[in-house]
């Protein structure tokens, strides 16, 4: 087997038993609230730096593009010698960045003789300088046809009532947590963003017009004049990786994706919000490994291609929190992808958010549950910055209430703890129930570890002048 270079070498350095966060080490992924040590695995390929890692896309796979490749190096290997490389495999390189969380460079290469991207790969880990995976192709997880259905109140937006926002943000609104998106162009000038975008990165350079998906995912997150977003008081870092020249649901590559992520994380960002799906890639696999050991909460669209569909990432990801959609009864969305890595549901049916040129918009999809999802961490960043990964998941998902209980004649209709399942995870978030969760943690917290009292200071003696 070719080895896969200082980036893996570099990647396995340090790693505890398991691996990079699994429950069980190698292939399988064990899930993050399954019932036994063994429930809910999720097959995967061996990742960067594990023992039989080969960046050939599996037997099956096409969601890539055919005529490109992504390759990653460490500091240690010169750009004469990738040059070198590129033109003996006949390889031009359509462009290349640093990637500061593995302190190598990414390049993005053409392959300019109509070869197979398996056997490029192939060819290129025999070199044994760097990683090499095919530039695989993400989707946004929206209904397109009812996003593009344009309303002009602000009258459904049901979530208002069904998250208790009004009661939510006399608690915390988000101050000042910097939430990443990763999406289409945002319109950073709708009048419910003013303000929210504090920085952007065009990870594309295509120039492309505010998107509908792209702003209304930023405003299920921040808005804050007509409509009421879960976090309003945010600061958005708008990523632009997503493009498309129509309506439809835009697309972005890993190479997009991968330098988006990067952007962010050297700019801070606290929470990263991934309303898209794709499929298994091993690069931004290793990358939002880093990310959450960095503290970073990262939040996924858990995918709208049904129940029988196989897990989409990056929300399959165990690093990744995967949420799904229901709508206003709290019925699960038809569409959504089940699995044993869903972590929770929220609203995202029918949801209205704000649209490009100042109009609004009905969207409908996992995406838009994840971006609620994303501003209900900032609300409980709000209220604790020192809160790590592990206690935001326990408190999301423990505070989460399963429809289930409407079953039960004695719940009134409403909905409770029941634990999870393939479907809605841990069940439904509540953003009060969780910040009034972390009240209840702080106050213990206190409890156990009062301050000290201050010491009385001896008194000195004073010299005379």
């Amino acid at each position: 087997m070719p080895a896969a270079g200082g980036f893996a070498r570099r990647a396995l350095a340090g790693r505890g038993a398991g691996g990079f966060g699994r429950a069980l080490a190698g292939r399988f992924q064990a899930g993050r609230f399954g019932p036994g040590p063994m429930a809910g695995l999720i097959a995967r390929r061996p990742m960067i730096g594990e023992r039989g890692f080969s960046g050939v896309p599996p037997t099956g796979e096409s969601r890539f593009l055919t005529n490109e490749m992504v390759f990653h190096v460490p500091s240690n290997v010169s750009p004469q010698v990738v040059d070198n490389v590129a033109r003996r495999y006949g390889l031009s390189t359509i462009g290349s960045q640093s990637f500061n969380l593995s302190g190598g460079t990414l390049f993005r290469f053409r392959i300019t003789d109509g070869r197979p991207v398996a056997d490029v790969i192939r060819a290129l880990e025999a070199e044994n300088i760097g990683v090499a995976q095919p530039n695989y192709v993400f989707r946004l997880q929206q209904d397109t046809a009812l996003a593009s259905r344009g309303t002009h109140g602000a009258s459904s937006q049901y979530i208002v009532d069904k998250l208790r926002l009004v009661d939510v943000h006399r608690m915390a609104i988000g101050s000042n947590v910097l939430v990443a998106v990763i999406d289409s162009e945002i319109d950073g000038k709708h009048p419910e963003l003013a303000g929210a975008v504090v920085d952007e990165f065009d990870a594309i350079g295509n120039h492309d017009k505010p998107h509908l998906h792209g702003t209304g995912m930023a405003g299920a997150i921040a808005a804050h004049r007509k409509l009421v977003g879960i976090a309003p008081g945010v600061r958005l870092l708008a990523v632009h990786a997503f493009s498309s020249n129509t309506t439809d649901s835009a697309q972005a590559t890993s190479a997009h994706i991968l330098m988006g992520i990067d952007w962010a994380i050297r700019k801070g960002a606290k929470v990263i919000n991934m309303s898209f799906a794709g499929p298994d890639d091993p690069m931004l696999q290793l990358a939002l490994q880093k990310a959450h050991d960095k503290g970073v909460v990262l939040i996924g669209a858990a995918g709208n291609m049904g129940p029988k569909s196989p897990p989409l990432y990056p929300a399959a990801d165990p690093n990744v929190i995967a949420v799904t959609a229901t709508d206003a009864k709290d019925q699960l969305l038809a569409q959504a992808n089940r699995g044993p890595y869903v972590a929770v549901a929220a609203p995202g049916v029918d949801i209205l958010e704000p649209a490009p040129n100042g109009g609004y918009q009905l969207t409908t999809g996992t995406s838009v549950a994840a971006a609620h999802v994303s501003g209900i961490v900032a609300l409980l960043l709000d209220r604790d910055p020192t809160l790590d990964v592990a206690a935001i998941r326990d408190i999301l998902t423990s505070s989460a209430k399963h429809p289930a209980a409407k079953a039960n004649p004695g719940a009134k209709g409403d909905l409770v703890s029941k634990g999870r399942d393939d479907q809605f995870g841990w069940g439904l978030v509540d953003p009060y129930r969780a910040l009034t969760e972390l009240d209840a943690r702080m106050a213990r917290d206190r409890s156990k570890n009062p301050p000290l009292a201050p010491t009385a200071a001896n008194p000195q003696p004073v010299s005379a002048r």
